[in-house]
């Protein structure tokens, strides 16, 4: 990867700046590690007009808010946030990891990949993401207890959504916009077992209210069916071209595959929230990268310094302590209502002796 340009050395570099990027930035900074995070912009939090299910977060805060708001946290102490989308990405032949983008170019001792995956979008007509069109069942699902509810899609996800969604309300479709189902003969057994209509029609329209929100579709063989949201399933697609480039190992369905620290099976590759198996949730995202964080703290922390490496180095002297960059040393300086107040110097206490 050739890159003529000046780089900058961070011990963590964080590529994604999602919930689960962030948390582990929050983490990693406030374990005095020098961190950048890289942000493209977008992504499925920022997209949420809403925040469900994360203790302490009221409900009308936004996607785009409460991301700010980490961003904030996260550069208080010390990280950096830039704006750019890495593309580049390899180990050095020096055992660090070179990452690139249009701007930029750093190294870093860790690397922590929190693209996430992209959904699949249903063509239009369809309504605004948050008034009607909705990506989260367990965080949405509450929104439309004893509502009308469509489930988008002609594949096994929508036909296992579709019946998860009688736990909510009695009136659920599937709407297969003119496809032909491709669940198999087993689920199409149950789903005949289950009240939920099948729609073959296409969607020619769609009608909202004063709001924003949708309240019903218009489909190609003239019926009109009232709707208060509902949910496409047209797969996803990992965003894992970095993970690919890094070598990391990928999960059957596309995902990266990760240790119990959130460890690839590339030494000093992370990775976290949905870019990796399990619920795609905001708190899960976050336990994640707090799980990341802290293993790489445990990875890259000074001290105490090993048996083996004090018989190569010798004992930890005076000159070589506090363990930690400028960086977060500049920002500890700037943000004295997170510690302790500071001690008076001894020598400026010390009394003058008689003698």
């Amino acid at each position: 990867m050739p890159d003529n340009r000046e780089t900058t050395h961070y011990e963590v570099a964080i590529i994604g700046g999602g919930p689960a990027g962030l948390q582990t930035a929050l983490y990693t900074a406030r374990l005095g590690h020098d961190t950048v995070v890289f942000d493209r912009g977008g992504g499925r939090a920022a997209m949420m007009l809403d925040t469900h299910n994360v203790i302490g977060v009221e409900e009308h805060v936004s996607g785009n808010e409460f991301l700010q708001t980490a961003q904030e946290q996260v550069t208080a102490y010390g990280a950096d946030v830039i704006r750019e989308l890495i593309t580049d990405a390899e180990r050095t032949e020096g055992g660090w990891f070179h990452l690139a983008g249009g701007e930029h170019a750093v190294t870093a001792d860790a690397v922590v990949l929190g693209m996430g995956f992209t959904d699949g979008r249903p063509e239009p007509p369809v309504p605004r993401t948050g008034r009607g069109l909705h990506w989260c069942l367990h965080c949405d699902a509450y929104m439309f207890i004893d509502r009308p509810v469509y489930v988008m899609g002609a594949g096994e996800s929508a036909a296992k959504v579709a019946m998860i969604m009688l736990n909510f309300t009695d009136r659920v479709d599937i709407l297969l916009r003119g496809e032909q189902p491709t669940w198999s003969d087993e689920t199409a057994a149950q789903l005949a077992a289950h009240p939920v209509e099948v729609i073959p029609a296409e969607i020619t329209g769609m009608q909202k209210d004063a709001e924003g929100w949708l309240t019903a579709y218009e489909f190609d063989d003239g019926q009109t069916r009232h709707y208060r949201g509902g949910f496409p399933m047209y797969g996803s697609e990992f965003n894992t071209a970095l993970a690919e480039q890094l070598g990391c190992a990928l999960t059957d369905d596309g995902g990266v595959v990760v240790d119990a620290d959130q460890q690839t099976s590339v030494d000093g590759v992370y990775a976290v929230g949905d870019l990796t198996p399990g619920n795609n949730q905001i708190p899960i995202a976050m336990g994640k990268g707090a799980t990341a964080g802290l293993a790489i703290h445990s990875r890259l922390r000074r001290f105490p310094r090993d048996p083996a490496e004090i018989a190569a180095r010798g004992p930890v002297t005076p000159a070589e302590v506090p363990g930690l960059g400028d960086r977060i040393r500049a920002a500890a300086d700037a943000f004295p209502e997170a510690r302790a107040p500071p001690l008076p110097d001894p020598q400026e206490d010390a009394v003058p002796s008689d003698d």
